[in-house]
């Protein structure tokens, strides 16, 4: 869980390739990185940033929220894939 309107920040330098909405997640944001990562951050209260916008490690992207079918209080569901697989983000993210 995370505190409501907490600032979600980038976890490495990268442009944003999705910004938007979907039924489950709420508000998302995808961030592609250098050598096929991905970063991404779901049920977000707002989106700070916009598609195709360059971003800089520790940049805020996002506002933590509720938002979204598949949510069950102010938290932040975060996900890195590299190359379609999924990755264990406490294998690279200091938490």
């Amino acid at each position: 869980m995370a505190k409501t309107n907490e600032p979600v920040k980038g976890v490495a330098d990268g442009t944003v390739i999705v910004s938007s909405w979907t039924q489950d997640a709420g508000y998302v944001m995808v961030v592609q990185h250098r050598g096929s990562l991905i970063s991404m951050y779901k049920h977000n209260a707002v989106l700070v940033k916009k598609v195709g916008t360059f971003v800089n490690a520790g940049d805020i992207i996002s506002i933590v929220g509720n938002s979204g079918e598949m949510t069950d209080g102010p938290h932040l569901h975060f996900e890195m894939w590299y190359n379609g697989n999924s990755l264990n983000p406490e294998e690279f993210v200091t938490f």
